[in-house]
């Protein structure tokens, strides 16, 4: 199942140019996460409190495609691709209309937040993850 998340592009977001600067489409793809997360139930500060559980980012590949520029309306899609005791990988698009800007495949490590060591998902966000793919 994919997760669905609209952005719109500020004048922030964009270089001298007046298109998206390439580093705000990760921007983009981590709201999306977040957000997916938050229509499952979950905030990552609660994760953090009661279960002392960080998500980092441990990779990313991406393919620019196409620029989207200043307010503009863009969707921003997550599905989660790959769920483990300790990791996840999720594929990321952004479109605009039927265009294709930008896709990914971000993988998400799960951290002790104490040790910043590697610590396991939550078995009940895991299954939940899983049933995500």
């Amino acid at each position: 199942m994919s997760f669905i998340w609209p952005v719109r592009v500020y004048y922030e977001d964009t270089d001298a140019g007046g298109v998206v600067y390439h580093a705000n489409y990760l921007k983009f793809f981590e709201r999306a996460r977040t957000e997916m997360l938050r229509a499952m139930g979950y905030e990552q500060d609660e994760l953090l409190a009661k279960e002392g559980i960080l998500f980092v980012v441990r990779s990313v590949q991406v393919d620019y495609l196409k620029s989207a520029s200043f307010n503009e309306q863009l969707q921003v899609r997550a599905e989660v691709i790959m769920a483990k005791n300790a990791s996840l990988a999720f594929e990321q698009e952004i479109t605009r209309g039927n265009d294709v800007l930008c896709n990914s495949i971000i993988r998400i490590a799960c951290l002790d937040a104490g040790t910043m060591r590697p610590k396991a998902i939550p078995k009940y966000l895991l299954e939940q993850l899983k049933h995500e793919y």
